[in-house]
This record gives C-alpha cells, sequence and structure tokens, in this order.
C-alpha cells in the first residue's frame, strides 16, 4: 500500500499544510497580522497540556483551544485594547499555562520537542486524513468567503457600503487560522507554524500582480519548502519541521535577490537609455 511509506504519508502532510496555508497567510500578511499566528500557535502548547490532563485526543485539545483563543481575539478587539497588546498577554500567558499544566501530568511520556518543531515523520494514516480533512475545510471556506474576506481586508469602509461586516470576516479569519494551527501542529510544531503561514506568502508577494495569484504562488513556494525540505532533512539527518521552514526562508531570500535584481537591471537599462 502507498500510504504504507513513511515518507509518502510525509510529503503528503507537507503538501495538506502547504495548502491551506496559502490563502490564510496571504490574509495574514496583507492584514499585518502576524503575531496572530504566534499567538494561536503559543496557545496551542495549553491544549496539548489539557489533552494529555484529559486523556483525550490531542488534535482535539489543540482544536478546541486554538479556536477559543480565536474567538476571544476577535471580540476582545477594538474594546479597549491594542491588538498587539492583547495577543502578547494571550500568547504568553497560554503558553505559560501549558507549561504549568504539563507538570501536573503524571504517568505520561511526552515529547515536547516534537510539539514545539513537529515530527512529521511520525505521520500516520489517522493524521494524514486530520490535516486534509482540516485543509480541504480551510480551501473551501476560503473559497466561499473569498471576495468578502479580500474587500474587507482592503478597507473597512468599502466593506461595509457593500453590506459586509469586517468583525464577522476577521471571526472567520481567525477561526480559519485556528484550523490551520492544529492541522499543522503534527508537520512543523507549534514554534514553526507561524513561519510556514508567512514566509510562502511574503515570498509570493514580490511577483505577484492579482491576490489570486499571489495565493497561488505562495501554495507553489509552500509546497517546494514541505517536500524539499523533507527530502533535504532526510538525506542530511536534519530536524525536518525547521528544515521545512529553513528552506522557505532561503526561497524568500532568493525571490528577493531575483526582485532587486530586475529592478538594478531596470534602473541601468533606463539610465541607459536616458542618457
Amino acid at each position: 500500500m502507498i500510504f504504507d511509506d513513511f515518507l509518502v504519508r510525509a510529503t503528503l502532510a507537507g503538501v495538506g499544510v502547504a495548502l491551506a496555508a496559502a490563502p490564510l497567510g496571504c490574509l495574514v500578511v496583507w492584514r499585518r497580522m502576524a503575531f496572530f499566528g504566534d499567538a494561536t500557535a503559543h496557545a496551542a502548547i495549553l491544549g496539548v497540556a489539557l489533552a494529555l490532563l484529559l486523556s483525550t485526543s490531542i488534535f482535539a485539545g489543540v482544536l478546541v483551544v486554538s479556536l477559543l483563543m480565536a474567538t476571544l481575539v476577535s471580540l476582545l478587539s477594538g474594546k479597549g485594547y491594542a491588538m498587539d497588546t492583547l495577543l502578547g498577554v494571550m500568547a504568553h500567558s497560554s503558553l505559560a499555562l501549558g507549561l504549568v499544566a504539563v507538570s501536573f501530568v503524571s504517568g505520561v511520556r511526552i515529547d515536547l520537542m516534537a510539539y514545539l518543531f513537529g515530527d512529521i515523520l511520525a505521520v500516520g494514516k489517522g493524521d494524514l486524513a486530520i490535516i486534509w480533512s482540516g485543509a480541504a475545510l480551510v480551501v473551501a471556506l476560503m473559497g466561499w468567503r473569498w471576495s468578502r474576506l479580500l474587500t474587507a481586508t482592503l478597507n473597512a469602509d468599502l466593506a461595509y457600503a457593500s453590506g459586509i461586516d469586517p468583525q464577522r470576516e476577521q471571526l472567520i479569519l481567525t477561526l480559519s487560522l485556528a484550523i490551520v494551527v492544529a492541522v499543522a501542529l503534527k508537520v512543523v510544531g507549534i514554534l514553526l507554524i507561524a513561519a510556514l503561514l508567512i514566509i510562502p506568502a511574503a515570498t509570493a508577494r514580490t511577483f505577484s500582480r492579482t491576490p489570486e495569484t499571489m495565493v497561488v504562488a505562495a501554495a507553489l513556494v509552500g509546497m517546494m519548502a514541505a517536500v524539499g525540505g523533507l527530502q533535504t532533512a532526510y538525506w542530511l539527518d536534519t530536524p525536518t519541521g525547521p528544515t521545512i521552514v529553513s528552506l522557505a526562508a532561503a526561497l524568500f531570500a532568493l525571490a528577493g535577490l531575483i526582485a532587486n535584481s530586475r529592478r538594478l537591471l531596470w534602473w541601468a537599462m533606463a539610465s541607459r537609455t536616458g542618457g
């Protein structure tokens, strides 16, 4: 059976997370919400701890806590709290509470490094089903709400004039982010989830002229980073999650270098023509 090969399962898991992260990453970059991904990921530690204490599914614990975090942020933002302050308080509070809660777990051997940095090579068939189900849900939700989310992102006044509630769209976005955090836990881990959201989108922004092409480009960059990082980690025997993110960062640097080279070339040609 094809799914009996752990490398095939790991590759499919990485591709699934990259597809789900692409549209959300673009919206996060446009909205300057990079810290939100970090905050939700930090809250996932509390979800892991509660799941272990209650002897329930790790995925369920992370999903519930991430959804609660997203809902609270959406409800409290704009009500006397600056967004960055609110995210900072909730992120570090939930991380601290999670680490304290883990200390009360007895009789259970846990590998915090796997949760912090991911363990994609240990993805099983059940994990793969969860990842692709979550990815399909997020992609379908983004496709359904795309024009509304884009309008609310571009201009809140324009959204109101079009009969769109920006707060509702932000809630949908934050809930979708919570789902991606939960499904990406196994692939890149809690500390690197935000990087997989932001870096491919930032890379794609360099060459994209429309929002839709940026989403497609971000998905391609994310898949290249996931597949290439997995193969590189296998060959070099390095940690897989950090290797995936490192390759994504290398692609970002390469894109920036190419873009700057093109600008310099255009400037040189324009100067020569003007002279």
